[in-house]
């Protein structure tokens, strides 16, 4: 690999490690000696396109630690469809000249399922130019549906506090003698990983009576007739929800406008549920939508999580010194540790990992035991944070500096 800088960008739906992601990748770059810069997109693609980029050469171990304790994206993110190059090939030769003139010779992209889709598309553009910059993709995805890999970073710290914030929720909904049912919604557009984890709190006798995955076709009908089976028998009754469950219509909390990678927009599920409980049951409810601080609660980290996201950024540097180009780093377990190893970009993007059916009952509404045996190790752990003002203090992004 030729002597140049290293860009890194972050792309997609946040995470509370993914600014760990970035300081692994940008602590071995400093370490290798490898790079004359490290920079840092600012807003993604948006931000390469702009030429606008951050110098993290000069951060120190103190910053570098802080950052990784820090939620959401420090050097800010971007929801960007990247077209096929035979639909728009004026945006690649632009992203080339763009890459020459600052000499990038390494770009890793960190993000999900689309993100690897655009990280593939310009290695693959770039391999047939000839320009030598190895590109690598470091996965993110709270969704935990990128596959190819273990785990996704990102998935422990939000399977933590969802398993935690349910555990909470569970004991308050059990302290009047007539209570009513409670559907919580929680992220997860075509695969149930985070709403599987709340069978962390069942495992703790603290969790959710029903739990309802995209993976199996929802029944309307029988969840009216299941939950009110537990009302009766409890006097109260919670239910956990992916905001993606669909029955045979489609989803049931879609959306008529569509996001910017034609997905349908999705929410509301919890709403609609309690809605048809109202009127088909005449029972109580209340619904709650667990939303963003899903991928935001850096409070709760999970500290497997956040070292293996540090792992997966420090890796894919040493890939990029390997010469490697067109990978993403993967995570696998061997003996209860983690190993990191790499997938083809091509194997990784737009390609969904579904929650596997045995960890699904047969009734379509529980968890499976044999699923905390995959969850547990990836929520273990706590992360020692820094206070100021009795509230957690963050890496503070409006000092970055400039890359002129």
């Amino acid at each position: 690999m030729k002597k140049g800088n290293l860009l890194l960008a972050q792309s997609g739906g946040t995470t509370a490690v993914i600014n760990a992601s970035a300081v692994g990748v940008i602590r071995q770059a400093i370490q290798s000696k490898a790079f004359d810069k490290v920079l840092c997109a600012h807003f993604g693609m948006n931000g390469i396109l702009k030429e606008d980029f951050f110098d993290v050469s000069s951060l120190t171990d103190s910053q570098l630690d802080l950052l990784a304790k820090t939620p959401a994206s420090a050097f800010g993110s971007c929801r960007y469809k990247l077209p096929n190059p035979c639909d728009n090939a004026e945006i690649y030769s632009n992203i080339l000249e763009i890459l020459q003139r600052h000499n990038i010779v390494c770009l890793a992209y960190n993000g999900g399922n689309d993100s690897m889709d655009t990280c593939n598309k310009i290695a693959e553009y770039l391999a047939k130019t000839h320009y030598p910059c190895n590109v690598i993709g470091v996965p993110k995805t709270v969704d935990n549906d990128l596959v190819g890999t273990h785990y996704c970073p990102g998935y422990g710290s939000a399977s933590k506090y969802i398993a935690t914030t349910i555990e909470e929720i569970a004991l308050d909904t059990a302290v009047y003698e007539k209570g009513r049912i409670t559907v919580c919604e929680i992220m997860g557009r075509d695969t149930g990983w985070l709403t599987a984890a709340c069978s962390v709190a069942c495992k703790a006798e603290r969790g959710p009576d029903l739990i309802f995955l995209p993976e199996r076709e929802f029944d309307v009908d029988k969840f009216l007739t299941q939950s009110e089976q537990v009302y009766r028998k409890k006097g109260h009754c919670l239910v956990a929800v992916a905001e993606g469950v669909k029955n045979a219509n489609g989803y049931i909390g879609a959306d008529e406008k569509l996001d910017s990678f034609n997905h349908v927009q999705l929410g509301g599920a919890a709403n609609k549920l309690c809605s048809l409980v109202s009127l088909k049951l005449g029972i109580s409810t209340r619904a709650i939508d667990l939303s963003l601080p899903q991928r935001a609660a850096a409070h709760i980290l999970s500290l497997r999580d956040q070292q293996d996201a540090m792992l997966c950024g420090k890796h894919a540097v040493e890939l990029a010194l390997r010469d490697k180009s067109g990978v993403m780093a993967a995570i696998t377990f061997a003996d209860g540790k983690t190993v990191c190893s790499d997938i083809p970009l091509r194997q990784a993007a737009n390609s969904v990992k579904s929650v596997p059916s045995e960890y699904i009952s047969q009734d379509g509404a529980h968890i499976l035991p044999e699923f905390c045996d995959y969850v547990l190790p990836l929520v273990e752990g706590e992360v020692q944070l820094e206070y100021e003002y009795g509230i957690p203090r963050y890496f503070d992004n409006t000092k970055l500096k400039k890359f002129i």
